[in-house]
């Protein structure tokens, strides 16, 4: 039995560069905990191993235990609005409005003007219809909850008149006929796949139709023999009818993303224009702020909405609002706009990003510079990519290779493209490319 003096202290395990940095992730108690475990492994083993031996089984017990929590990681897909990754970044300058909220008290529901109790919604109203056009706004935890409260205010026990082409399902099994049924209205399907006429939804008004319903189409594209109302016309009909027109809007656009070289993506200001009623949107898509469900429309409808009581188990917290309202205020012009990480990422030249790359090819063996596609992701523009660049690694075993770079701190998510993996700089922030240098030349 080999000399138990050659066991490791756990002071000395604790301070091991592999290992120290865990304890941000997980915590000195949970960290001390891992290191206790694994010397008394060695205490009872048949030999002492090598330090880098327990060192290294430790640094893989810490990874494992850091996998379950939440943490930062660094985004190499290239998808800028990766819904698995946390959806869109938020603005530095966000945070520092939000930490101010968050660490005392705030005016959050009380009128400083007049001295009495204040509603929460108006701190980013005024800023959501300033943006977009519309009379009134309220804010909620998703967009879900947004959808599910228009038609629990409007459409219990009614009908609510949507096209085939729209019966939507995204991410998560999220099925919009679903959330029509719990809560309880009736769906009334109108018009095939491909084809869609004005005369589909005047056929199939009732006594009993509550809304007449549009959905976004932001995660398909349906192409060919195809037909339908426009937005603006089916307004005007329900205006003509006297029934509510909503549009789930899905993925928030309040920039026309032809500036930054993308298909035309409807905005919150195009629903606005076109006189719908009630329009929903997400924050943490192309808003670019964080989880929230939106609402804009007439003073009239979305004062129906306030008084839903179901609003107080679907409202938003003070930071949140922070968030929201600090992201809003960057929407002034365009330079404070790009402060938006989403935003900034959209305008960076793809010259910019081979230089990075460059950088980081001539540290790392084996890496190339290579030209990449991202995506928008987040359900928006399924059939647009961005010219990107990046770092491509060949290897005979990229599945081992991607996963060494998940358990690197922080980890990095990258893909696998003709037995290489490649990392797209376009979703690396530029203080980040050390960190990548150092996990690909560790892995």
């Amino acid at each position: 039995m080999s000399d138990r003096r050659a066991i490791p202290a756990m002071h000395r395990l604790l301070e091991d560069p592999s290992v120290a940095p865990y304890e941000v992730l997980v915590g000195r108690d949970a960290l001390r905990d891992l290191v206790a475990a694994e010397l008394d492994r060695v205490r009872t083993g048949e030999r002492v191993p090598p330090l880098e031996a327990i060192v290294a089984r430790l640094v893989d017990r810490a990874a494992e235990h850091a996998a379950t929590m939440l943490q930062s990681v660094i985004n190499a897909t290239g998808t800028l609005l990766h819904t698995n990754l946390g959806r869109a970044p938020i603005a530095s300058s966000a945070f520092d409005d939000a930490r101010d909220v968050a660490q005392g008290y705030s005016n959050l529901e009380f009128d400083l003007r007049a001295g009495e109790r204040g509603s929460r919604y108006a701190h980013a109203s005024e800023l959501l219809c300033r943006i977009t056009g519309a009379q009134d706004a309220l804010v909620v935890n998703n967009c879900a909850a947004a959808i599910l409260l228009i038609l629990d205010t409007f459409a219990r026990h009614g009908e609510v008149v949507l096209a085939r082409n729209q019966l939507i399902e995204i991410g998560g099994g999220f099925r919009l006929p679903d959330v029509l049924a719990r809560s309880g209205a009736t769906l009334v399907e109108v018009g095939t796949t491909n084809k869609v006429y004005l005369r589909d939804y005047e056929r199939a008004l009732t006594p009993r139709t509550a809304l007449l319903m549009r959905s976004h189409q932001s995660n398909y594209a349906i192409e060919g023999f195809v037909d339908d109302v426009a937005q603006a016309e089916l307004a005007a009909f329900g205006r003509r009818a006297g029934i509510a027109v909503v549009e789930d809007l899905g993925s928030g656009a309040l920039v026309d993303l032809r500036e930054y070289g993308l298909p035309h993506e409807r905005t919150v200001q195009d629903a606005v224009a076109d006189g719908i009623s009630l329009v929903a949107f997400s924050g943490d898509k192309l808003l670019g702020g964080p989880q929230a469900g939106i609402i804009v429309g007439t003073r009239a409808h979305v004062a129906r909405l306030r008084s839903n009581p179901l609003v107080r188990a679907l409202r938003v917290d003070k930071v949140t609002l922070a968030l929201l309202g600090a992201t809003l205020r960057l929407y002034a012009s365009k330079e404070s706009r790009e402060h938006i990480p989403f935003y900034r990422m959209l305008a960076l030249s793809t010259d910019a990003l081979r230089e990075r790359a460059a950088r980081i090819a001539v540290r790392v063996s084996g890496a190339v510079v290579v030209e990449a596609r991202g995506q928008i992701g987040g359900g928006s523009l399924p059939r647009a990519s961005i010219p990107s660049a990046g770092v491509a690694v060949p290897s005979a075993e990229t599945d081992a290779l991607v996963a060494r770079l998940r358990r690197a701190t922080p980890p990095i998510v990258a893909r696998i493209e003709d037995q290489r993996v490649v990392l797209d700089l376009r979703t690396v922030a530029p203080e980040d490319d050390d960190a990548i240098v150092t996990a690909l030349t560790n892995a």
